[in-house]
């Protein structure tokens, strides 16, 4: 029997990239959907947002020719933007894309094979679910929901599926965090004790798109397409495109950066979610009408659900004001510290041997250790400019979507940093102690599910 061309290559991709059939195989069902080496994927750009075009963008052009990808349409709700899109991506690759008022309209023109989503915070779930009933895999940014509801929803229609998924967290994709979940997870670091996060910025503009905004008119977006399931309000240009200084359509200082730090703390771990959440702060500085805080703490207690006698501490502090743009992250045990800025292990800190002695303790100080890194560097700017951790993570979405591969931020890993921020949000909005219901997955305070 004669074999097609296309058939052969689908064939010999899946042998060159080890894939076989048995008890870890990937399955039939998602053989039958593995892409040709011949075959180029056709990618649509859900909102053509800032992160979008100076971050995922770059990061795409440094793979695609490769790979064999390529951009061919962009939605964007607002016209402007779309109009912006349209001719910006146009340069880029030199040919026609085509531009669509909405997602619906992108996915009706039966063109697209996979989705980059970089739309508001609140939106990234339910984007996510569209992608996932228009047959296509996605890259989605953090974070990946913001409430439980949308959590819940997008994280059953995603498992339910056959598609390559990842999530923006792209820690995940360097260097220097893989040998610290290795050095962690092999018991050389001994139990976590403590983990201090911070991420500190002094941008007054940060977040904010005065000019945009004067542009902005009603008639030249879909305001209730923007709304989606949150409760309606009369259009607000600011929470359109300034969303991230207002609840419900951000959290704020959690989504956007804390879900990548907390990341790291469920990965190194094995922890799905905090045990309970305590958070204090305020608008301190920035008077502009901001809903969301410019100074948080929070503070998380971790541990397994089956030995409530045993676990750690993680501290969360944000501020944006007199901040040097260099995230910190560093793990405590009793031996020594994992520090993720000098990308370190060290026994800074840790219980001396002659103290050890005193009180009839084995001494545990970790021995001093460099951790695997190039050039795998956070950068914690705005516009990043397709960074190393940025173009490391879409290349490797980019390869599970040919090798049919788990990628390495799957939705476990948006689940469980939203159930993270969720919790922390919760927090703050009502003062209370946030926890967690195993049973009905929902985030509790002060007795009571949190919504908004």
């Amino acid at each position: 029997m004669k074999t097609s061309r296309r058939e052969f290559l689908k064939k010999s991709a899946i042998a060159t990239t080890g894939i076989y059939f048995g008890a870890n195989s990937i399955g039939a069902k998602s053989y039958a959907n593995i892409v040709g080496a011949n075959d180029r994927v056709r990618v649509g750009v859900i909102g053509f947002s800032d992160r979008f075009k100076n971050s995922l963008l770059p990061a795409f052009l440094n793979h695609y020719k490769e790979l064999n990808f390529d951009i061919v349409g962009v939605s964007d709700i607002w016209k402007i933007r779309r109009e912006e899109g349209q001719a910006y991506l146009k340069e880029k690759f030199q040919h026609e894309i085509s531009a669509y008022r909405n997602n619906d309209e992108l996915y009706a023109a039966k063109g697209i094979d996979a989705v980059m989503i970089s739309t508001s915070d609140f939106q990234h779930a339910l984007h996510a679910i569209e992608a996932i009933n228009a047959n296509c895999d996605l890259y989605v940014e953090k974070p990946f929901a913001e409430t439980m509801d949308d959590n819940r929803a997008a994280f059953k229609a995603i498992k339910g599926s056959n598609k390559i998924f990842q999530v923006g967290s792209q820690r995940r994709s360097g260097s220097n965090y893989h040998s610290a979940a290795e050095f962690i997870q092999r018991g050389k670091f001994g139990p976590i004790t403590m983990v201090e996060l911070t991420w500190n910025v002094n941008q007054p503009g940060r977040w904010r798109r005065p000019e945009l905004v004067a542009r902005m008119k009603e008639e030249d977006t879909d305001w209730k397409r923007f709304l989606l399931n949150r409760p309606f309000e009369s259009f607000d240009a600011r929470k359109h495109l300034e969303y991230r200084l207002f609840w419900p359509y951000s959290s704020g200082m959690p989504g956007q950066w804390m879900s990548h730090q907390i990341d790291t703390v469920h990965w190194f771990s094995g922890l799905k979610h905090p045990r309970s959440v305590v958070a204090n702060g305020g608008v301190y500085v920035w008077k502009d009408g901001r809903q969301n805080w410019d100074t948080t703490t929070a503070v998380f207690e971790y541990g397994p659900e089956s030995d409530p006698s045993s676990g750690f501490q993680v501290t969360f502090a944000s501020r944006m004001h007199n901040g040097d743009d260099r995230p910190t992250e560093i793990y405590y045990s009793n031996g020594g510290e994992l520090n993720l800025i000098t990308n370190k292990v060290t026994p800074s800190g840790g219980l001396t041997e002659q103290f050890a002695s005193a009180m009839k303790m084995k001494p545990n100080l970790l021995p001093e250790a460099d951790l695997a890194v190039k050039n795998d560097k956070v950068v914690a700017s705005a516009n990043t400019g397709g960074d190393v951790l940025t173009s490391n993570h879409v290349r490797n979405w980019m390869e599970c979507v040919r090798s049919r591969k788990e990628a390495h931020a799957p939705v476990e890993a948006g689940y469980a940093h939203a159930v993270a921020c969720i919790m922390t949000n919760a927090a703050v909005r009502t003062g209370a102690k946030a926890t967690f219901d195993e049973t009905t997955q929902e985030v509790m305070a002060n007795g009571k599910v949190f919504k908004y």
